[in-house]
């Protein structure tokens, strides 16, 4: 199981170096206000595939991991949701953003990965060998739901700044060029901070599975 753990990690932080590196190749995508998914657009979707594809691994695999740590029915939910979660990224990976079911794979994707996070966060830090990271594992847990709310807040805030600004919004409508001024647009930024959210929870879990002495 370590060698699962440790793929793990590399595969969140794997994920993560795609992220960045679309930012030194596609600039134009300004972060602050464009989203990741928006990278398909650019001449390096295949990098975002890979972003996405990568990620999901981690996902996925996670719960393989912890289910012989869980031991309650409501643990194993949310090692399940987290699974659905994996699956949504291989769908953002495998659907781009024009594509019918990329919303599919952000219903999959984001909603359940915090729920899922919290279930099995709040049932693990009962336990002896979890008991003692148990402030690391909560931090990480909760950051999911509230790096949700936070990009949720300021797309709502984006989007009516660009409408009073005139600029028509929808799934159609081609994205401005720049953002004009008055309009508070960092709805990118949570869109990172998110992503960056659900990679740290991802990876702190597998390291602290690596730290167990029966795991050594």
């Amino acid at each position: 199981m370590n060698t699962l753990a440790k793929l793990i990690i590399a595969s969140s932080a794997l994920s993560l170096l795609c992220l960045l590196l679309l930012h030194f190749l596609s600039p134009e995508f300004k972060p602050s206000w464009r989203m990741i998914s928006e990278y398909a657009l650019g001449k390096y979707k295949p990098v975002l595939t890979a972003f996405f594809l990568i990620g999901a691994i981690s996902s996925v695999l996670l719960p393989f991991l912890l289910w012989n740590e869980t031991t309650s029915v409501w643990a194993r939910i949310g090692l399940i949701l987290i699974f659905v979660s994996g699956v949504g990224g291989f769908m953002g990976g495998l659907f781009d953003v024009k594509h019918p079911l990329h919303g599919a794979a952000f219903a999959l994707g984001v909603p359940t990965l915090p729920v899922g996070a919290l279930l099995v966060s709040y049932h693990l830090i009962k336990k002896v060998p979890w008991k003692n990271h148990s402030l690391g594992i909560l931090f990480s847990a909760h950051s999911i739901w509230i790096g949700i709310v936070l990009m949720a807040v300021s797309m709502i805030v984006m989007m009516s700044g660009f409408k009073q600004a005139g600029i028509p919004m929808g799934k159609d409508a081609t994205p401005p060029e720049s953002v004009p001024a008055g309009v508070i647009a960092l709805a990118g930024y949570f869109n990172r901070l998110l992503v960056l959210c659900c990679a740290i929870w991802v990876i702190f879990m597998a390291n602290v599975y690596l730290s167990m002495p029966e795991s050594e």
